[in-house]
């Protein structure tokens, strides 16, 4: 499995297809074809609480005409399912005008960024439950604080196909394995939880190098430094990301400022400033979808477009945007690849592949070293980003209070309040280490696997909203 491409449907009945979907006019029209196998399994306090296995096979066609899109999508990859389909996406074009416009497919390969080597469906459910049950025996093996654990195993298997009415055809094939541990810690403070996960686009030789009692101890650990911890200070104060830890800050608060549909739309904070000064200049900030086996790396996006390495802010220098097909021909220049959908029954749109800080030349131990008060954040939750402001809000999961240059105690969690320029403006120092995490992002009601990385940083204030007393 090292070269993506598969044929789900035959060439010439795909461009038999487009051409049916442009007979009453059109500038553009696609078919996205998909076949996705799914599994999971989830342990909750030692009992298998779920183990699910899925398949779903289904094409999404488009149309555009000028501005408007027309789209439908079917479950039934017969020619005459596929048809009907293109049918009705093309029913948008007027009558009129439009007459037979002839497709010509030429089928392109790409190699993938990884090799998958084993097949998580040729593994037995007996082994994947295994791994399960040793994780929870290892997190509970941490402290008898840990009063409970849940485990949770998932893998993916996204057989893509994609022509379009410009002669491109091509596919990919991802398979995706994730193992992820949450647990909960009991004490005087009350209960506090701890999650750590593992996910790359792997197959089950993920688990030669993620060890599951390592996922479960740290998940462990974390809930179980909570129990001590104390508030949060309030205020704005000096905070040092751990590498790995802070990539989706960035990701929230200016990787979707810099989505291409934010931009013609005239509702990102970034429009029209491509070339000038919007961060400090350590600051270099890249979406790839190139990179290994991150969590959002593939071959092709979901419009057929190679993945590709795209620099987005250099030395603190609004380079470009991310290009999806539509928003590109609007501008009339190339898309970047980061056309991407949840399944074949959603449109696509510009997503994030894995954007990331590159690292700098900063020793780690020396940024802490040289902030005197401040809060080391081990590790980010959740946030939300207002993109046409910047403004965004995030939980901190991991914290610790850094005093005279020393990580000290940990603290409860808080929430970091600020806004992205003003954030990227404020990196002072970059270090030479540097780590993704993986994750899922949300947009629009779709939610695709990206990655999110960055090198230890420090930003010289941002807004903690805690309960003690700054």
């Amino acid at each position: 499995m090292t070269v993506a491409g598969t044929a789900l449907v035959e060439p010439d009945v795909l461009e038999r297809v487009l051409r049916r979907a442009l007979e009453r006019g059109g500038d553009f029209a696609e078919v996205f074809v998909e076949d996705r196998t799914m599994s999971a399994i989830s342990l909750d306090d030692r009992r298998v609480e779920e183990l699910s296995t899925g398949h779903e096979r289904g094409a999404g066609i488009r149309v555009v005409v000028g501005e408007t899109t027309g789209f439908a999508h079917t479950a039934d990859l017969t020619e005459r399912g596929l048809r009907a389909a293109a049918e009705a996406a093309g029913a948008v074009a007027r009558e009129g005008g439009g007459g037979a416009r002839r497709v010509a497919l030429e089928e392109g390969r790409v190699a993938a960024p990884n090799e998958v080597r084993i097949l998580p469906s040729d593994v037995t459910k007996a082994a994947k439950v295994e791994l399960l049950s040793r994780a929870d025996a290892a997190a509970r093996s941490s402290s008898d604080s840990i009063v409970q654990v849940s485990v949770g195993y998932g893998d993916t298997r996204r057989r893509i196909q994609v022509a379009n009415s410009e002669g491109l055809l091509s596919g990919d094939d991802r398979v995706r394995t994730r193992f992820s541990v949450l647990c909960v810690a009991s004490g005087d403070t009350g209960m506090q939880t701890g999650y750590e996960t593992r996910a790359l686009t792997v197959g089950f030789e993920l688990f030669e190098t993620a060890s599951v009692e390592e996922v479960a101890t740290e998940a462990a650990h974390r809930a179980l430094t909570k129990l001590s911890a104390r508030p949060a200070p309030a205020g704005v104060v000096p905070v040092v990301l751990q590498r790995g830890s802070g990539g989706i800050l960035f990701h929230e608060a200016c990787g979707h400022g810099l989505e291409a549909d934010h931009i013609v739309k005239d509702s990102s904070v970034y429009t029209n400033r491509v070339g000038e000064l919007v961060a400090s200049p350590l600051v270099t900030l890249v979406d790839d979808g190139t990179v290994g086996p991150n969590w959002g790396s593939f071959a092709i996006d979901d419009e057929g477009r190679p993945a590709q390495h795209n620099v987005l802010i250099q030395d603190g220098v609004l380079v470009d945007y991310m290009w999806d097909e539509v928003s590109a021909r609007r501008r009339q220049r190339a898309s970047s690849g980061n056309g991407r959908r949840e399944s074949y029954r959603h449109l696509p749109m510009v997503r994030m592949t894995n954007t990331y800080l590159l690292p700098g030349e900063d020793d780690p131990e020396e940024i802490v070293a040289q902030t005197p008060h401040g809060i080391y954040v081990a590790h980010l939750g959740g946030g939300q980003v207002n993109t046409a402001t910047g403004d965004f809000v995030f939980g901190m999961t991991e914290a610790y209070l850094i005093e005279n240059g020393r990580i000290t105690e940990p603290l409860r969690d808080a929430n970091m309040i600020g806004n992205g320029p003003d954030v990227l403006a404020k990196i002072d120092t970059i270090g030479s280490d540097f780590d993704m995490s993986p994750g899922t992002c949300g947009k629009d009601g779709q939610s695709v696997p990206v990655g999110c990385g960055q090198p230890t940083l420090r930003i010289t204030g941002v807004t903690i909203g805690g309960t003690a007393g700054a």
